[in-house]
């Protein structure tokens, strides 16, 4: 396969979506602080204006409703004084009027700085002010006739003057009491505008956040698919090269064992043959009739050796008499071969166990007791093989000082195994044992 097939073969790889995601969401962020700083303003500003008119509006009322009560008074004395059978002279209302024009006087100065709209003010209190001096007058020169004694005409002027100028002051004062309660309800009326303005401000503003949200989310969905796309090809890439790696393995170890069994197997079985043959043709008191025995007997040694070694590259008794047989020859071996002492013992049927699925088990089993014997740090190991209906368990169990974290995360040996049973459908856990040292439990279906 050539450089550019290889490259093809393999998922081109994007760029990360991680700065662009970061950027639209301090975007977002930032735009709904300030948009929230905004609003905040805006709701805050506009409490305190309606606070602000609310409360002078109602300061100015209560001034307006205290001149009017004050005018209300005055027509009241001017309705006395008017009376024949008053007991007092003119002249002794005079001391009420002036109480009345003190109290007038401050109620509209009070009224000047709670006015809500200062232009309309001005010309309300310049009319205020010219009928106000105009009824003073009025009253003052009642008042001077009282002192001359001239009752009659002044309660003629009274009657004629004073009370038409009262009547014409308290309407005034009632015409702004009712643009008072109308300018309320107006503020009322903006102030609800803007309120309402402010909220589908804010409702747009949701809008636009939730479509930036929704974009934002389906560009960091659609990065995701592709990643997780390009991580199960991956996956299956990998899963498809330990297949062929561990294929191609056992296909190199099933030719070596049987060019072993057959080929050097068969010519040292032929060498041992022709060395009994010629030890039998020799004199019984010949030296060399020992000499030859002695070689034979090392090429009986080596064919031993090249058989065993042949089962180990590719346990021919697998295919033939099974998985439990295999096994049973194996942990035989194992305490000559690996210095490993195996407590072996088995429980479920004697069912038949495919080869594809046997072979594994026997390569992990292998594998295990390997490991046992190179990092456990004890010679003893259990072994139990489970067979069930459904599905077959190994557990490989010492007592020795178990494995580190590193070597049970990156060790190929464990690596490999975990391959063998996944590509058999099955599950590898290596994990420490209760009384100490290290459980390998491998579950394959069957």
């Amino acid at each position: 396969m050539t450089a550019s097939e290889e490259r093809d073969r393999w998922p081109a790889q994007s760029p990360s979506p991680t700065p662009a995601l970061l950027l639209g969401l301090i975007v977002t962020l930032a735009t709904v602080l300030a948009y929230s700083w905004y609003i905040s303003a805006q709701i805050s500003g506009l409490k305190r204006l309606q606070t602000e008119l609310t409360d002078r509006n109602r300061r100015e009322s209560l001034q307006l409703l205290r001149v009017q009560n004050d005018l209300n008074q005055l027509g009241l004395a001017m309705r006395d004084m008017l009376d024949a059978d008053a007991r007092y002279p003119l002249s002794a209302w005079s001391a009420q009027f002036q109480r009345l024009r003190g109290d007038l006087d401050d109620a509209l100065a009070s009224r000047r700085g709670a006015a809500v709209a200062p232009g309309r003010s001005l010309e309300q209190r310049a009319y205020l002010d010219s009928a106000l001096k105009q009824f003073w007058d009025a009253s003052a020169r009642i008042f001077e006739l009282a002192d001359a004694g001239q009752d009659a005409q002044a309660r003629t002027q009274v009657q004629v003057s004073l009370q038409a100028r009262q009547a014409a002051l308290s309407s005034a004062v009632a015409r702004l009491l009712v643009q008072n309660n109308v300018e309320e309800e107006d503020a009322a009326r903006q102030t609800q505008e803007i309120y309402d303005r402010v909220a589908s401000q804010m409702y747009w503003f949701l809008a636009v956040a939730l479509v930036a949200i929704v974009m934002t989310s389906l560009v960091l969905i659609r990065s995701n698919r592709r990643l997780f796309v390009q991580l199960s090809a991956l996956s299956d890439a990998r899963q498809d090269l330990a297949r062929t790696l561990i294929t191609t393995r056992e296909s190199t170890m099933r030719e070596l064992a049987r060019e072993l069994h057959d080929d050097f197997g068969q010519l040292l079985t032929a060498v041992g043959a022709m060395l009994s043959r010629a030890v039998k043709r020799l004199p019984e008191d010949s030296p060399v009739r020992g000499d030859l025995r002695e070689v034979a007997e090392v090429a009986q040694t080596a064919v031993d050796k090249v058989r065993g070694l042949s089962q180990s590259l590719h346990p021919s008794i697998l295919e033939e008499l099974g998985l439990d047989a295999a096994i049973d020859w194996y942990v035989s071996t194992v305490e000559r071969q690996l210095g490993v002492s195996v407590d072996y013992s088995r429980e479920g049927s004697a069912a038949a166990v495919d080869a594809a699925v046997g072979i594994q088990v026997y390569r992990v089993l292998q594998e295990a007791l390997s490991n046992v014997a190179r990092h456990a740090g004890t010679g003893q190991a259990m072994v139990r093989l489970a067979v069930g209906p459904e599905r077959l368990s190994l557990v490989v169990e010492d007592t020795g000082k178990g494995l580190n974290p590193l070597q049970t995360a990156r060790g190929l040996g464990l690596v490999n195994m975990r391959e063998r049973a996944a590509l058999v459908g099955g599950t590898l856990a290596v994990e420490p044992r209760a009384g100490g040292g290290t459980c390998v439990r491998m579950t394959v279906p069957v």
